[in-house]
């Protein structure tokens, strides 16, 4: 069997570091844009009738020859062993990827075709998408289903302080968005250092932060374009 991609994602997740380790856990939007061949009207009539769709995509960034039966996942401190398939691991013996997420709107005119604009997208941008389908509430949902060993961290977050200044160089949506990542702690599990300044990007912005007893303390904000221009004033100096 040979699948190709249909689609790709388009947002502000340009490193893998910060990523939400699972679909649905923020209010991010992000863009679905379609191959060519795939801009087809016809092809997403009725789709507008859903809230939320499922995406099967390509782990693009964690491919690998070989395969391991057993994984250390991060939130339990990238120590423990776990079965592949016990697991939400990239590292599978197929990279694929499967996420629920909203669907915020349906442009069916733009220059790239019918565009899809999601939220709570847990890829890379540029990611590719290999298939999308409608979730339907009355069977994909199962609240009495049990949750394994996630089950003990799904209600772990950092309180995130945001100083003033800093805000300052937001807006509201950008530092709602950040609050949301930051809290979901994107350090990995076994890294515990009080003085470390750790660094995000997203949507153009460098984050610095740090980390004690629980907080999570925003210590600056640069835009892309600002660190451009600081190298540049370094080079010529």
């Amino acid at each position: 069997m040979q699948i190709e991609p249909i689609a790709h994602i388009m947002n502000g997740f340009q490193e893998k570091f910060g990523i939400p380790r699972q679909s649905g856990l923020t209010d991010a939007w992000s863009q679905i844009v379609f191959e060519p061949k795939y801009r087809v009207p016809q092809a997403f009539r009725g789709l507008e009738e859903y809230s939320h769709i499922w995406l099967i995509w390509d782990f693009s960034k964690a491919h690998r020859e070989q395969w391991s039966p057993t994984v250390r996942p991060p939130r339990l401190g990238g120590n423990v062993r776990k079965g592949v398939f016990a697991t939400r691991s990239p590292f599978r013996p197929n990279s694929l990827g499967l996420s629920c997420v909203k669907l915020e709107k349906l442009d069916m005119d733009t220059p790239q075709g019918p565009v899809l604009y999601v939220s709570g997208v847990d890829m890379l941008d540029g990611t590719p998408i290999y298939d999308i389908k409608p979730y339907l509430p009355y069977a994909d949902s199962i609240p009495h289903a049990e949750g394994g060993f996630a089950e003990a961290k799904k209600s772990y977050h950092l309180r995130v302080e945001f100083p003033g200044q800093w805000k300052s160089e937001v807006t509201a949506e950008e530092e709602q968005i950040l609050i949301q990542l930051l809290s979901q702690d994107p350090r990995p599990s076994y890294q515990e250092e009080p003085e470390r300044i750790y660094g995000m990007s997203y949507g153009g912005m460098n984050v610095k932060f740090t980390v004690a007893d629980g907080v999570l303390t925003v210590r600056g904000i640069q835009r892309e374009q600002e660190e451009i221009e600081e190298l540049a004033a370094i080079n010529r100096s």
